[in-house]
């Protein structure tokens, strides 16, 4: 019998994504809506727990929260933790202006962070993290994935994440790495991930 874990969010891609790495471990993904709390914090890892915290609390039941961050060099790891806020204001063609007088791609590195934090408990929070090195590209280019993805190429590749495919991305991506080293624990704490879930179920 497969796994199932509950995944906080109605962002489609994220949700595909996170189905196309995890399904490697025989686990299923069950999105579900619920709203996202997030507080104004410098760390990636605090804000996903205090979110994957805040979920746990409404569904009383073990459940996954991603959150990701694009960190620019020459902008002092701008947006960072403000990545969302600032694609929402500025979007992909606010942050290109920014870097208009960066002209060669060595002076254009980027990092993308993704942190998933898996709450098992109000007091029990599991933290993974996925690191992807590359550099923000002259233009916008691409037409799948969403966010930052049209402008972000990652380090020895010559595609943005806009570019590939669902499985090149992920094999690449952030969200992938860090997804990936959360379905390894899974895998490996069976017994930890079957008690927590009995006690959840109990009164469903």
């Amino acid at each position: 019998m497969a796994l199932e874990i509950l995944f906080a969010t109605t962002n489609m891609h994220k949700i595909k994504e996170a189905e196309a790495v995890l399904k490697e471990f025989g686990i299923v993904v069950k999105a579900i809506a619920v709203e996202k709390v997030e507080i104004q914090h410098s760390s990636l890892e605090e804000i996903a727990r205090f979110a994957a915290v805040q979920a746990y609390m409404k569904v009383k039941r073990p459940i996954a929260i991603e959150d990701s961050g694009l960190f620019i060099e020459k902008l002092n790891g701008f947006p960072g933790p403000y990545s969302s806020y600032v694609y929402k204001t500025i979007g992909l063609k606010g942050v290109l202006k920014l870097l208009e007088d960066y002209r060669d791609l060595e002076s254009r590195r980027a990092t993308f962070v993704a942190v998933v934090a898996y709450a098992l408990s109000e007091t029990n929070v599991v933290i993974f993290k996925g690191v992807t090195e590359g550099y923000i590209s002259f233009e916008i280019r691409g037409s799948g994935g969403f966010g930052y993805d049209p402008i972000f190429i990652p380090r020895n590749c010559a595609k943005t994440f806009a570019e590939m495919s669902t499985e090149e991305k992920n094999f690449h991506s952030h969200r992938g790495k860090a997804f990936r080293a959360f379905g390894e624990w899974l895998t490996k704490n069976l017994n930890l991930f079957a008690k927590t879930n009995e006690k959840a179920y109990k009164g469903f």
